[in-house]
């Protein structure tokens, strides 16, 4: 690893607010008055303990400025209800969308925090009567509580992941048809979108059916399915403290971010130059 298992500092991401938004996105501030790229996406995207992550990577492979407007654990929800992104992408050459997962969003099953997508708010009464057996009180991410549901019941967590498909690719495309310019959809995951065996990898329940349903609203779609070879060590280049040990280690590390770039770049240089 990069850094000090003796007490690291953390790495400073220079959190920092654009226009009218409730969102901290990472820094340094970028001049938004210049041509430049945004990218919407959650961890992946806003390279968690990377100090370099791939959406600085392709700004200095691209000679152009890259807007990174992830957010961790960002669902749906948080792009779709911030003021702020509708005009950020409208000025945008154009803007690459991170496949996001689809249990951080609200649904009529439960509701999520606005803007910390990955936790769990409440369960709606239709849930209640589908679990009547479960003390919702206890939770306090989605993840986990999601978890708890399916392996209670796989019959009943059934009822639960059809709503989250289906919410997910409502709210997807009319995420899309906000964003006016290009989108350029990527999928970045360690497994690929028809491997269903593995649906509990990031992004967490989506299918490639539900993207085949989405891909018609954006202009190009771009698959980066890591290689074993990126994925390995994943500590190695990574800055965090030791306290952090456990959260870098189900991030993407440095090889990863890397990967990502070599993937988008050719497609961004050919629709931006």
């Amino acid at each position: 690893m990069t850094l000090d298992a003796m007490g690291a500092q953390a790495l400073d991401y220079l959190p920092c607010r654009y226009g009218n938004s409730k969102l901290l996105f990472r820094g340094p501030r970028r001049d938004l008055s210049e041509p430049y790229i945004a990218f919407l996406g959650a961890n992946e995207t806003y390279g968690k303990f990377i100090e370099t992550p791939f959406v600085a990577m392709l700004e200095e492979d691209l000679s152009m400025t890259c807007a990174n407007f992830g957010c961790l654990n960002a669902g749906v929800d948080v792009f779709l209800h911030d003021p702020f992104v509708p005009d950020a992408t409208a000025k945008a050459r154009l803007t690459v969308l991170q496949v996001p997962c689809a249990q951080n969003l609200s649904n009529r099953f439960y509701t999520v925090h606005p803007r910390r997508n990955d936790r769990f708010v409440s369960a709606t009464k239709m849930l209640q009567a589908i679990y009547p057996d479960v003390d919702f009180a206890k939770f306090h991410f989605n993840k986990h509580m999601l978890g708890a549901l399916k392996q209670m019941s796989e019959e009943r967590f059934w009822l639960v992941e059809q709503e989250l498909r289906q919410a997910w690719i409502a709210r997807m495309r009319t995420l899309m048809e906000r964003i006016s310019g290009k989108v350029v959809l990527t999928w970045i995951s360690a497994r690929a979108p028809n491997d269903l065996d593995r649906i509990d990898v990031e992004p967490m329940h989506v299918t490639g059916e539900m993207l085949e349903l989405v891909r018609p609203h954006a202009t190009e779609y771009v698959e980066v399915k890591l290689s074993p070879e990126a994925l390995e060590n994943p500590l190695n280049g990574m800055i965090y403290s030791q306290m952090d040990a456990p959260a870098a280690q189900e991030m993407l590390g440095l090889k990863a971010h890397r990967e990502i770039s070599q993937t988008l770049g050719p497609v961004l240089k050919r629709m931006v130059h």
